[in-house]
């Protein structure tokens, strides 16, 4: 169901690496157009990436959506644990390995949260390529609070072996 106020500007990393990766990112894209009172306002393309963490995996497909929501952090939290699920998703496996869908809420506007169970923006946000490339086609101007400028982590890191594939 769309907005009709344009609400938070948020972003959220898409990661799937099992039962056909691709197709796993491009229905997480239209499930996300569907939480209520949120709008999907662009996606960024597909990358194919080594995976993170444990290498003895598939690599990954991954890519960014940029939302604009009403909803406060955690419920939109809940509504990307509920859409994880339902791609078979069990979040009591290894950090790290190999998973159907990942979506991880990695700036919602201008929050910074620190609870348990969430945090935001994403912790880890500006340390992976696999994040920073996709963020930076959607807004190359794009500011991680308490991180710095996309472009500029990106600059510092690399690709890191992201492969466009859209």
């Amino acid at each position: 169901m769309a907005t009709d106020s344009p609400g938070e500007r948020i972003f959220v990393g898409i990661g799937s690496n099992l039962d056909d990766p691709r197709a796993q990112v491009l229905r997480a894209f239209d499930e996300l157009a569907a939480i209520e009172r949120t709008r999907l306002l662009r996606r960024s393309p597909l990358y194919r990436t080594p995976p993170w963490g444990f290498a003895d995996q598939p690599p990954y497909v991954n890519a960014v959506a940029e939302l604009a929501s009403d909803l406060d952090p955690r419920a939109l939290l809940s509504h990307l644990l509920a859409i994880e699920r339902s791609h078979g998703r069990h979040r009591d496996g290894e950090r790290w390995g190999p998973r159907t869908l990942d979506l991880d809420l990695l700036l919602h506007g201008d929050a910074r949260i620190d609870e348990p169970g969430l945090v935001v923006p994403h912790p880890r946000a500006s340390e992976r390529a696999f994040v920073l490339v996709p963020l930076a086609e959607l807004d190359p101007g794009l500011v991680i609070a308490g991180a710095g400028p996309v472009q500029g982590l990106l600059a510092r890191l690399g690709p890191h072996g992201c492969e466009r594939i859209d």
